[in-house]
C-alpha cells in the first residue's frame, strides 16, 4: 500500500509559514519526552518501498531529478521489508539552497513499519545506515526545551531549518503532535520553478563514496582510497597495474556481498578491505 508523507506542522516561532501551512497546536505531544532535532533539507519528498518510490504526491510522474532516486531504490528494494516505507529528502536537483559536500542523494529521516507506525529515531538511523543511505545532520538531543530550541541558531544562508521530533516511535494518527519544524524567513517554495527548469545538480562530499558502497553501488576505488587517506588504491610504492588488479578485487568482493545480500557497514568493510589489501598495515 502506497501512503503520501503527512504534512508536517510549523512550531509556533517558526517564521517561515505561507498561506496553505499547517501550525503545531500546541507541544503537548513533545513535553516531557526525549527529542532529537534534525536540520530540515531542502530537497523533495520522496518514499521508497521494496517495489518502487514516489514523490509526496503517490501518483508523481517522472522528472530527471528522480533517475538517481530510482537507481538507488533499485539497489536497496529487496531490503526494505514488504509492507514498510523509507521517507526522506531526494536531493539531487537543486531548489532554493545550493548542497556541495552531500553525504548522498537521498536523505532518509523516518521509516515506517507494516502497522503504519513511525520507527523510533535510533532505530531508524540503524536500519538506514544498514540500508546505505544517511540521515541528516542532528543539531539538538535532549528532553524537549522549548527554550533551547528557541535559541538554536540556524545558518538561513544556507539551511532551511530544522525537524524536531520524539525520539521514541509513533502511530501515524500521533503524527502532528510529535514532530514540527522551523523553517527560515522568506524561504521560497520553489517546486514549481525548478521542475519546469533545467536540474542543476547539487555536489556530493567525500563521504558519498562510502554511502555509496553501504547502498550497493559499484565502489569508486580512487574516492574510498582518498578518503581513508592512502592516495591510491594500492598504497604508496605501488603501479597502476595494481591499482587496477586492487580496484577489480574491490569490486568483485562488492558483486559478491551484494548478491548474498549484504549492505550497510558488512560491504563497506569487505571492499575496503580489499582495495586495500595491499597497502602497508600500519599505513
Amino acid at each position: 500500500m502506497r501512503a503520501s508523507y503527512p504534512r508536517t506542522p510549523h512550531l509556533p516561532w517558526s517564521p517561515g509559514t505561507s498561506a496553505d501551512d499547517v501550525r503545531a497546536v500546541g507541544l503537548s505531544g513533545l513535553a516531557g519526552r526525549e527529542v532529537v532535532v534534525t536540520e530540515k533539507l531542502d530537497g523533495e519528498n520522496t518514499t521508497l518501498y521494496t517495489d518502487g518510490l514516489h514523490a509526496r504526491s503517490v501518483d508523481s510522474a517522472h522528472h530527471p531529478s528522480r533517475t538517481w532516486v530510482k537507481a538507488l531504490q533499485g539497489r536497496v528494494g529487496a531490503r526494505i521489508p514488504a509492507g514498510w516505507r523509507v521517507c526522506g529528502e531526494n536531493m539531487y536537483a537543486r531548489h532554493s539552497i545550493p548542497y556541495d559536500e552531500l553525504d548522498g542523494y537521498f536523505y532518509g529521516f523516518s521509516v515506517w513499519d507494516e502497522h503504519d507506525r513511525c520507527l523510533g529515531w535510533d532505530e531508524t538511523v540503524r536500519f538506514l545506515r544498514a540500508l546505505g543511505v544517511p540521515t541528516p545532520p542532528m543539531l539538538w538531543r535532549g528532553v524537549f526545551d522549548e527554550r533551547a530550541l528557541r535559541r538554536l541558531r540556524v545558518e538561513t544562508g544556507r539551511q532551511e531549518g530544522y525537524v524536531v521530533r520524539t525520539v521514541e516511535g509513533f502511530a501515524r494518527d500521533d503524527f502532528a503532535g510529535r514532530i514540527a519544524k522551523w523553517v527560515r524567513p522568506g524561504h521560497v517554495t520553489t517546486d514549481t520553478h525548478w521542475m519546469h527548469a533545467a536540474v542543476v545538480e547539487n555536489g556530493l562530499g567525500p563521504r558519498a563514496a562510502l554511502w555509496a558502497v553501504r547502498s550497493g553501488a559499484d565502489p569508486d576505488a580512487r574516492a574510498l582510497a582518498g578518503y581513508v587517506g592512502v592516495g591510491t588504491a594500492h598504497g604508496e610504492g605501488g603501479d597502476d597495474a595494481d591499482a587496477h588488479t586492487d580496484a577489480d578485487a574491490a569490486a568483485e568482493t562488492g558483486a559478491r556481498l551484494a548478491a548474498l545480500g549484504r549492505g550497510g557497514e558488512a560491504r563497506l568493510a569487505g571492499v575496503l578491505a580489499a582495495l586495500l589489501h595491499r597497502t602497508p598495515r600500519r599505513r
